[in-house]
């Protein structure tokens, strides 16, 4: 349980919404069992008043038709500020899932696969809606109007008022609680399942050439239907723990109900309570166990909220590896790169041994100067882009900017200075516009217009009957890969980096495509510095100087025919 205990801000937050949907939910149970109660009394009493008794019909069927209006005002006005309140409460839980994943480095975020990351922002968040909606409110509306109803049945019959308040108790506290526990297992399994169908999904959508070309489908299918199986399995054993708890509620109305027929009758023959009072209690004591139904489907779902809960904590929990300085220093608006005595490996293997990716690496790059990192794939040119991004930090060595080192100033500011522009850039779902604000969200048209003349792509957007507001279309369908690289080039030139770093910026385009890339490049990044990671044979000046990433340590190219090469 204590990992529900991540809500109770969310709760605080918005505590005058819950209370306000409270309210409502507490509203419509009153009006619900008050106009059964009524009914009864009315009923019963016109019925022996048509038998040769005297009955005033116009102060219950104003109370009929009153409590009916304030049923159906209630309970919708339960339903919109309940719902409103809990669909609140799950985004403020994803914007912290979000956030917290966001403050992790490349390196925390590698344990997870993309689809449980998916699943946690999605499947776990929206199981923990269960807990307000179908624990917490109609157990807190079931306590209070039990209560209430407990101190009428005490007026007239008081042993059949505890009785009543013992059922009751029973089918809202203690059988719940048992039903927790039955369900904490099939619930993990349902959230697990979920979450692994999730990552099956994603995983065969990415990998669907190579499953194709491999004839994997027979496996994967295989894969997604024992997963399937599992789920299915999960979800009918929540489905039994809800119908064993539906089993005992209605046990406890119907003890609830004998006891007020047993020692009702018993007061009613003794004349203390006359009879349409007697039967409005009866109807009134079998509404309010209606309550306790949605405590029941409730709490077979709590398995699945507690185990949501339990991933969701483990992922807010986690602590960077990169904390925030405590008084960060100013970074210089320019000045020079430079990286020394940097080494990095990442987290030992299951053998003990530890990768080091870089040892001992020097390197200077002054303001405006283009630099190129060749190497083999797996050399660690990626590793050594993010130490220079600070997405990651060197466990020996210093990565300075402006004589001011990563560790010591904050890493907005950090990236702010220095943008990046990877191989698997993403296009945005939007218009060319909302992309390229993404680079500076304050830059008006003449800026996005030098962007992309920057760019070399301004004459084609100016051809588009739209222009600007021309729709990119999901993952950039609407642009070549060449022009979709080019909007992405244009992005980060929009923004205030003194440093682009380019990682791969040509993966995927075809030769012409790629030599125009590095000869427009010079132009594009008007004496900014650039820092180039790429397998591509680069063209003559299109970089200042060239190294080669090899055996964990930097050499440099200091020909023109290596350069070429």
């Amino acid at each position: 349980m204590k990992n529900l205990l991540l809500l109770l801000p969310l709760y605080a937050r918005r505590k005058s919404g819950l209370l306000l949907a409270l309210f409502c939910a507490l509203a419509t149970v009153a009006a619900g069992v008050g106009l059964l109660g009524v009914s009864g009394w009315f009923l019963t009493g016109a019925a022996l008043a048509g038998a040769g008794g005297v009955f005033n019909l116009f102060a219950p069927s104003a109370l009929v038709r009153g409590l009916s209006f304030l049923r159906i005002v209630s309970r919708y006005a339960d339903r919109v500020v309940g719902h409103s309140a809990t669909l609140r409460l799950l985004a403020d839980l994803r914007a912290t899932v979000f956030s917290a994943l966001i403050r992790l480095t490349p390196r925390q975020l590698a344990r997870y696969r993309s689809g449980d990351l998916v699943a946690r922002m999605t499947g776990d968040v929206d199981a923990l809606d269960t807990v307000f909606l179908f624990v917490l409110a109609p157990l807190a509306t079931a306590v209070l109007a039990g209560a209430v109803l407990t101190a009428v049945l005490g007026m007239w019959v008081p042993a059949a008022a505890l009785a009543f308040a013992l059922a009751l108790l029973t089918a809202c506290v203690v059988v719940p609680l048992w039903l927790l526990r039955a369900a904490r297992k099939p619930g993990a399994a349902a959230q697990e399942s979920a979450a692994g169908l999730r990552a099956a999904t994603l995983d065969a959508v990415d990998g669907h050439a190579d499953m194709v070309a491999l004839h994997a489908q027979a496996q994967t299918a295989e894969h997604f239907e024992r997963l399937c199986e599992a789920s299915a399995l999960a979800r009918r054993s929540q489905a039994r723990v809800a119908a064993r708890g539906q089993w005992f509620l209605q046990v406890a109305a119907g003890v609830s109900v004998l006891a007020l027929l047993w020692f009702g009758l018993g007061t009613h023959e003794a004349g203390q309570i006359e009879g349409p009072v007697l039967v409005g209690l009866l109807l009134a004591v079998i509404g309010i166990f209606e309550v306790a139904g949605p405590i029941m489907r409730g709490a077979s779902r709590m398995g699945s909220a507690i185990s949501a809960a339990g991933r969701i904590r483990e992922v807010v929990q986690c602590e960077p590896d990169m904390q925030e300085p405590a008084s960060p220093h100013a970074l210089p608006q320019s000045g020079v790169l430079e990286l020394s005595g940097v080494s990095f490996f990442y987290p030992a293997r299951g053998d003990g041994g530890s990768p080091r990716v870089l040892d001992q690496l020097d390197l200077r790059i002054e303001p405006g100067e283009r630099v190129a990192i060749l190497g083999a794939s797996g050399a660690g040119k990626s590793t050594l882009l993010h130490l220079i991004l600070r997405l990651e930090d060197p466990q020996a060595g210093h990565v300075r900017f402006g004589g001011c080192d990563a560790r010591t100033c904050a890493q907005a500011d950090w990236h702010r200075r220095i943008a990046l522009l990877s191989q698997d850039a993403p296009i945005f779902l939007g218009t060319l516009r909302t992309n390229l604000l993404i680079g500076d969200p304050d830059a008006d048209d003449a800026r996005l217009w030098s962007a992309l003349d920057a760019a070399r792509l301004g004459d084609f957007v100016r051809g588009l009957p739209e222009g600007l507001d021309t729709w990119a279309g999901e993952t950039g369908s609407q642009l070549s890969a060449g022009q979709a690289r080019r909007l992405c080039l244009a992005r980060a030139l929009l923004s205030p980096a003194a440093v682009i770093v380019l990682d791969e910026p040509t993966a995927g385009l075809d030769a012409a495509a790629e030599a125009d890339f590095f000869k427009d490049m010079e132009r594009a990044v008007r004496g900014r510095t650039v820092v180039l990671a790429t397998h591509a044979a680069l063209p003559q000046g299109a970089v200042d100087r060239c190294y080669v990433l090899r055996d964990a340590g930097l050499h440099e190219l200091s020909s023109a025919a290596a350069i070429l090469a």
